[in-house]
């Protein structure tokens, strides 16, 4: 058993989740669980055994019907919480891990045992896996903390946290739509010191049909419901709030190609 587990949710995605699970390329053993959402797909968990033996170990989790990524999530966590893994680790199908992501991770987080949440900076590749650009986030504490207010500071995929801050914090909140992970680590972020590592350590594939571009709408209302709960009369909370009406009513694809100017 490795001390590390990597939850993958999935939904009718065989190809990009091998494509995950084949860009695992690690010298830390590494073990995955894998939550189907209700797919039409069915997977077969030997096949995937035998076709990415790198792996620890592989364990699946099938949903009989589709209850959205949040039950997914929280079904992993779940079970995660009755075993004894130290870390906790993210990824989606389809978004590819950069060599020893994992062991890079969890030596910050033994090196730093103050810190409680980690995360990446991230390549941002078409379905072609060409760069587009890479999104370096924050790195420090006090700014993750601040800009939390404007964006998720950690990118979804990239992140890895200390098991125990589940018997804290919970489990993924079912109240903002399309935005349960934003939710999720700003409520850790204020309970926990958290980080970025400064260096790429995923490709995060920006699928025409992923929650960010057919939700968008019902994503930045969360956003703004996120910076109402949390508000206060500051600098942040008040231009965060601002800046999410603003984004309401701008199309996605000319954000997207403003990414790709500022970032480049």
């Amino acid at each position: 058993m490795s001390s590390i587990i990597l939850l993958i949710p999935h939904f009718n995605n065989i190809e990009g989740l091998h494509r995950s699970l084949k860009s695992i390329d690690e010298s830390e053993a590494i073990d995955v669980l894998i939550v189907d959402d209700g797919s039409k797909q069915s997977i077969d968990i030997h096949k995937l055994k035998q076709n990415h033996t790198h792996i620890n170990d592989i364990f699946l989790i099938h949903l009989k019907e589709n209850r959205g990524i949040e039950t997914a999530l929280n079904t992993g966590l779940n079970w995660i919480k009755s075993k004894n893994y130290e870390y906790i680790a993210r990824l989606d199908a389809g978004d590819t891990c950069q060599s020893n992501r994992f062991k890079i991770q969890k030596q910050y987080l033994h090196e730093h045992p103050n810190v409680y949440l980690i995360g990446t900076w991230v390549n941002f590749v078409d379905m072609d896996d060409n760069t587009l650009f890479t999104l370096k986030v924050p790195t420090t504490h006090q700014e993750i903390k601040h800009k939390m207010f404007f964006n998720n500071m950690f990118i979804h995929p990239s992140v890895m946290f200390r098991s125990c801050v589940i018997n804290n914090i919970g489990l993924y909140p079912h109240d903002y739509p399309a935005l349960e992970d934003h939710a999720y680590f700003f409520d850790i972020v204020k309970q926990y010191q958290t980080a970025n590592i400064p260096k790429a350590l995923i490709n995060y594939e920006m699928n025409p049909e992923s929650i960010s571009n057919m939700k968008r709408k019902i994503q930045v209302k969360s956003r703004i419901k996120l910076i109402k709960k949390h508000f206060y009369f500051g600098f942040y909370p008040i231009v965060g709030l601002i800046r999410s009406y603003i984004l309401f009513f701008f199309p996605r694809d000319i954000l997207t190609k403003l990414k790709q100017i500022i970032y480049k």
